[in-house]
């Protein structure tokens, strides 16, 4: 799979307290951006939970 650069890509978790979006920079980042975005085609992230949780701060 090969993401096109030009294009801006969102992803939207959703979770038990409401989705959370992300903006994803493949200008920046374009091969982790591209591995990111086919685990997510794949279902990868389907069910997995956050182990980690800092309000305001970070997700994990």
């Amino acid at each position: 799979m090969q993401i096109d650069t030009d294009k801006t890509y969102k992803v939207t978790m959703e979770t038990v307290r409401g989705p959370i979006v992300l903006e994803l920079y493949p200008e920046y980042a374009p091969k982790t951006v591209n591995n990111f975005v086919f685990l997510v085609q794949e279902g990868f992230y389907d069910g997995v939970a956050f182990h980690r949780v800092i309000d305001n701060f970070v997700i994990q």
